[in-house]
């Protein structure tokens, strides 16, 4: 490393390295939103359900994301625990419109706050009440309602309604969870 690289780390000012975990059940729009972060570049256009999970990278406000979009499928989301430990932020997101399986995710939802490699970490959720579009989509408050956000009071939270199709909220929602984490390493240094 040299001298400048070594002045900028200590400083603190160089880009930082950031890992997210990016959860929700299949079908809520993960790779989705994930694909909006990426470069132009690297973005996909035919997005393609994810099995087990995929690593796509990501920079926003000098932090460079390590995305971990990891598969929503009943059978993989076991899967997610092996995560946590190295994670500096979670990205949950809803399918909105399925009123059906809420109930699923209040379930993983609470499995994911009550495992010791969560619970002991003031860890930042960024909550995204996705495909907004959807004429029977429930608001990001009913969402929060349903899922009992309220009672998180030992980690930072948010909710940011989202249509991942079009970008709309996805912004919003990051630039919350860069600024947590931005804190959480300030803290840490």
């Amino acid at each position: 490393m040299g001298l400048f690289q070594k002045l900028v780390s200590f400083l603190g000012v160089g880009k930082k390295d950031v890992n997210v975990l990016v959860v929700g059940l299949n079908n809520s729009g993960k790779s989705t939103v994930v694909n909006n972060f990426k470069a132009d570049d690297d973005k996909v256009t035919d997005i393609v359900p994810t099995v087990g999970f995929s690593v796509e990278r990501f920079q926003k406000q000098n932090l460079g994301f390590t995305a971990f979009d990891m598969s929503g499928h009943g059978r993989y989301r076991d899967l997610w625990e092996y995560y946590y430990k190295d994670c500096q932020g979670i990205i949950f997101v809803i399918d909105s419109s399925d009123r059906l399986r809420l109930v699923v995710v209040k379930e993983e939802l609470d499995l994911l706050l009550q495992h010791p490699d969560i619970c002991q970490k003031k860890i930042p959720i960024l909550f995204f009440a996705n495909k907004m579009d959807c004429r029977e989509a429930l608001s990001s408050v009913k969402i929060a309602a349903a899922l009992g956000l309220d009672k998180i009071m030992d980690k930072p939270w948010h909710i940011s309604a989202s249509n991942a199709l079009t970008g709309e909220g996805l912004q919003e929602g990051v630039e919350w969870l860069t600024q947590q984490i931005r804190e959480l390493l300030s803290v840490k240094v």
